[in-house]
């Protein structure tokens, strides 16, 4: 079995994008035909452990040059004059093989810590950008603890920074932190004198421990783990943004994150649906193709759109994030369709393939299946960086008012 026809080259539309966006898609793909497909069954059906992280595809992924999209030129980035577009067709593209890799690797790596990283002293930018463009650090974004994720409020956090002479010392433990057992540094969310901060710390820093990788569902190689901060002491130059005005830094790289895991949930689903849909074209039941059946036509016709429109979501807001523009409602907005469509295209294409749609491997054959990982990746699309609950909550916020909806 093949996924050899790609369907979204018939059916999306890039009139409206930009030539370096195209360029980029196409260094990208090229990018991800090339290193992630052969190694997408190990990526995405190998349980964690705590030497599983894959330096190797972080420095492929420097190597090729994609970091460098999100960054402007004076930091040794691409200087495109839509990043954030650019970054989340990279997402797409990366997702389409490898989610937990695209995720770890590149979300949490060029998205999340990255535009905290923007978001610092100039210091700071200029030691650290060029060094995770180069693939030569690697970054931690830490906001969620073992009693508080969504709730990210100075009441909640019980992580907490408080002033010493010459900076801060931390005290406390985060959970579902990417990357942390192979981190470099960490942009660390915690409340100081009844306000939140984010600070940059360096987990190599005494009294910093992490603890072996989470066992979960799906997302195999998105290492995820808990660190706990003993007495760590930070210096008061590593504080990103203004003390106290935390929060503010972490929803803005938190708001394109989403966006990010809209592009995602599109590139899923675009798998999904390019290999069951040529399954379906080639697989005969009752003497006839089961693409022939009314049903499976009209399922496929409907996730068709469900696709492209999540991907003109994710798209629209990019753009009118890059132009400074109000994106917030179309980042939410993205990211329930792209999560959303992620999930419910893997379900009906395992359906559709039946038996084979629910193996990960035909052993008498040698055949590796990947729908059964898409389905136990996608799940997740529709929890982390902010719940889809959440984002309708915003949405909804948009339309009625903070007066009515809290």
């Amino acid at each position: 079995m093949s996924d050899r026809r790609r369907y979204s080259d018939k059916l999306c539309s890039d009139v409206l994008l930009p030539k370096e966006t195209l360029m980029i898609r196409n260094e990208a793909r090229q990018f991800a035909d090339a290193v992630l497909k052969p190694l997408a069954h190990e990526l995405n059906t190998t349980p964690e452990r705590r030497d599983g992280f894959r330096f190797d595809l972080v420095q492929a992924i420097a190597d090729a040059g994609l970091y460098g999209v999100s960054f402007p030129g004076e930091l040794g980035g691409r200087g495109l004059e839509f990043p954030t577009l650019a970054t989340l067709t990279v997402m797409e593209e990366l997702g389409y093989y490898a989610p937990g890799a695209a995720s770890a690797l590149y979300d949490g790596q060029a998205i999340l810590c990255g535009q905290t990283l923007l978001n610092a002293s100039d210091e700071i930018r200029q030691t650290y950008i060029p060094k995770l463009i180069a693939g030569e650090i690697v970054c931690c974004f830490a906001t969620s603890e073992p009693e508080t994720s969504t709730d990210l409020s100075a009441q909640a956090m019980q992580t907490e920074a408080k002033p010493v002479a010459g900076g801060y010392l931390v005290n406390g433990r985060k959970r579902w932190i990417t990357n942390s057992v192979a981190g470099d540094i960490v942009c660390l969310l915690c409340k100081s004198e009844g306000a939140l901060t984010m600070l940059l710390v360096d987990m190599h820093d005494p009294g910093v421990t992490v603890s072996d990788p989470d066992l979960k569902m799906g997302n195999h190689a998105q290492l995820t783990s808990d660190i706990v901060f003993k007495d760590v002491f930070v210096t008061a130059d590593r504080v990103i943004g203004t003390p106290g005005k935390g929060l503010r830094a972490a929803l803005a790289s938190l708001t394109m994150g989403r966006a990010g895991i809209a592009a995602l949930g599109v590139g899923m689903a675009q798998r999904a649906f390019d290999y069951s849909a040529n399954y379906i074209s080639e697989r005969s039941v009752f003497g006839e193709k089961i693409a022939s059946f009314q049903h499976w036509q009209f399922k496929y016709a409907d996730h068709a759109t469900a696709i492209e429109n999540a991907r003109n979501l994710y798209q629209k807001a990019a753009i009118n994030y890059d132009k400074g523009n109000k994106a917030l409602p179309l980042m939410a907005m993205a990211k329930v369709a792209g999560s959303e469509v992620a999930v419910d295209m893997a379900r009906d294409a395992i359906q559709a393939c039946g038996g084979y749609g629910f193996a990960r491997r035909m052993s008498a054959d040698g055949i590796d299946w990947p729908l059964e990982s898409i389905y136990r990746d996608a799940k997740i699309g529709e929890i982390y960086e902010g719940a889809n609950e959440v984002q309708r909550w915003a949405i909804a916020r948009e339309i009625f008012g903070r007066q009515i909806t809290g």
